[in-house]
């Protein structure tokens, strides 16, 4: 671990440690760096990690120029790194969809952009976790079925 020091103006400081009153956290260090990691995952700053995990929600029409369809049908696209979805309706017009892929950052951050920036969706965020395999495997059964673990990478 490196130590970084930075200096900050007394607004700031008082931000940071408003933060952490609303947060829990209860050293400026620790606060300081979940912040840091979720600007560099948010800002892309993470693509040098193969695999993430991601949740994307987002509020849309339901009713507007067959957007659920064209939503579903992306989802079915890229079927490989569609894990789940789930919708809820809002009202008699809004829906909220929270959609969780896995898999190669690139193509997951794509598809999700591409989800958000969907014509009729109102509302968008992505949650991008960059994940690593830790090198463990483990075999199941007698079949040999095996998998992998994973873990955040930040």
């Amino acid at each position: 671990m490196q130590r970084v020091t930075i200096s900050v103006d007394d607004n700031m400081a008082k931000a940071i440690d408003d933060y952490m009153a609303r947060t829990g956290y209860t050293n400026r260090s620790e606060a300081m760096r979940d912040l840091v990691r979720d600007a560099l995952v948010r800002t892309g700053g993470a693509e040098d990690t193969a695999e993430c995990v991601a949740s994307v929600s987002y509020v849309y029409d339901y009713d507007g120029r067959d957007l659920a369809m064209r939503l579903d049908k992306a989802q079915h696209e890229h079927h490989d790194l569609t894990i789940s979805s789930m919708r809820t309706r809002l009202d008699h017009k809004f829906c909220m969809e929270v959609t969780v892929l896995k898999g190669a950052t690139g193509p997951v951050r794509k598809l999700a952009e591409s989800t958000i920036a969907e014509r009729g969706v109102r509302f968008g965020q992505i949650n991008l976790v960059p994940i690593r395999s830790d090198g463990h495997r483990h075999s199941h059964g007698e079949h040999g079925h095996s998998h992998e673990h994973s873990s955040p990478a930040l």
